[in-house]
């Protein structure tokens, strides 16, 4: 393989190992403030177990993704150099304010929140890890805005062979960057709801410190509800994003070859690349795409035989990443909505079953996520910012195939290490439980 490829593997592979903390670490923060300022307000000290157990899982998981995250930055500047050279006038803004604003609050007020117990008051203590819950979403906001400038660049002029940014308020306030995030942001909180739920039902099948676990279980599932209800609109609401800025990525991820007007869309199909068509079409439901993408039912939907073949995404793997997350997302929306109402009926004790496919159901949302970072970044290929630079251009010329392909290696290996540390620690203090009693609290 020659750099680029290895280069987009090390970068497929350090992202994704990261991302899989990192929406655990948005929707949990929510939870445990949510859960201690319950105890703040009414001094029941079961929302004080609940904050000490969920927030000791976060914790874990926290710390693994801010060493995870410090890698990608190091990468863009390493095999990615002429990206950095062309953009960096722009992508570096947002990318400084998240360091210097929203981590520096993150990691200044989880120390506070770490070490403040029995040192400052309860509603101290509670506003410090809502503070960290609110730093941790606004660290995503600026990095999703600079990957939303990625895929719709505005606010800059080329000068001399170099993209330079004219206008900050457009980058700050641009819609792609704002639907990608609000979209991020509420699947991690699905993330989070199915991870509280899928332990609570474990123990609640083990019948361990029942009230501590339903509790627990019924806050997590009407956030899940919640949560799902928002991944649906805003993902919603970014396809019609998608279809005015990156038809071709809309395209692929509908396996739509032919303009047409009020195009239908399929609930059973199945593309075919190498004759620019589509093996199966079936389930129809008419206007469907037309009125899913643009509102109208008449509106055309550009087809990917209207673009050249090296301006087009790879179908497939865009394509069914695509429908699997959409899939998922339903599934998670069924789920959420039984388990609450389960939940308000006090009867989960009664349906093993049921809570066992909670359990199960606990790598799902992660692996949903991923889906829809492949559909983001891989639907946006050929470009590494869409219509203004080729990832073939953006990599490194000084780094040679060998070089990249030893660092992959040991990327390879360090992430596998740390992949068993957090699975091992999440799963032993997850299945261990809550300490029986307070201690010093």
């Amino acid at each position: 393989m020659d750099a680029l490829s290895l280069s987009r593997i090390q970068f497929a592979v350090t992202a994704g190992f990261h991302f899989i903390f990192v929406p655990l670490t948005l929707g949990l923060s929510v939870i445990v403030a949510w859960m201690e300022s319950r105890y703040a307000r009414t001094g029941d000290e079961l929302y004080l177990r609940m904050t000490r157990f969920w927030g000791k899982l976060f914790l874990i998981n926290f710390a693994l993704g801010v060493v995870t995250g410090i890698t990608l930055e190091f990468q863009i500047g390493m095999n990615w150099a002429e990206y950095s050279k062309y953009v960096g006038d722009i992508f570096g803004v947002p990318l400084a304010i998240e360091a210097t604003l929203a981590f520096f609050l993150e990691s200044t007020f989880i120390g506070l929140w770490i070490f403040g117990w029995d040192k400052v008051s309860k509603k101290v203590h509670a506003a410090a890890i809502a503070i960290v819950a609110a730093a941790s979403n606004l660290s995503a906001l600026w990095i999703l805005l600079a990957n939303g400038w990625m895929q719709r660049p505005v606010g800059y002029v080329l000068r001399n062979g170099r993209a330079e940014m004219t206008d900050f308020f457009a980058v700050a306030t641009n819609i792609y960057g704002w639907v990608k995030f609000s979209h991020t942001l509420f699947a991690g909180d699905v993330v989070a709801a199915f991870f509280v739920m899928g332990v609570a039902a474990y123990h609640i099948i083990k019948k361990n410190d029942l009230e501590f676990f339903k509790r627990s279980f019924r806050m997590a599932a009407g956030f899940g509800v919640l949560a799902s209800f928002l991944v649906f609109l805003t993902g919603d609401f970014q396809a019609s994003v998608v279809a005015k800025f990156q038809p071709t990525k809309l395209a692929a991820m509908e396996s739509v070859w032919v303009t047409r007007t009020n195009a239908p869309y399929y609930l059973l199909s199945w593309p075919d690349p190498s004759h620019e068509r589509n093996l199966v079409e079936a389930l129809g439901i008419p206007n469907g795409l037309s009125l899913l993408s643009y509102q109208h039912a008449d509106a055309p939907v550009k087809g990917l035989r209207d673009y050249p073949k090296e301006l087009r995404p790879p179908v497939i793997p865009t394509f069914v990443s695509f429908k699997l997350m959409a899939g998922l997302g339903a599934v998670f929306a069924a789920l959420a909505v039984l388990a609450w109402v389960l939940a308000r009926s006090e009867s989960l004790e009664s349906h093993p079953l049921f809570l066992w496919a909670m359990v199960l159901a606990i790598p799902l949302p992660y692996i949903a996520s991923e889906f829809g970072w492949v559909v983001a970044e891989l639907g946006r290929q050929p470009w590494i910012v869409y219509g203004l630079l080729k990832t073939s251009d953006a990599v490194s010329q000084a780094v040679s195939a060998g070089q990249v392909a030893r660092s992959l290696a040991g990327f390879t290996l360090l992430y596998g290490f740390l992949a068993c540390v957090d699975a091992y620690l999440l799963f032993k203090n997850a299945k261990k439980g809550p300490a029986p009693r307070l201690q010093g609290a």
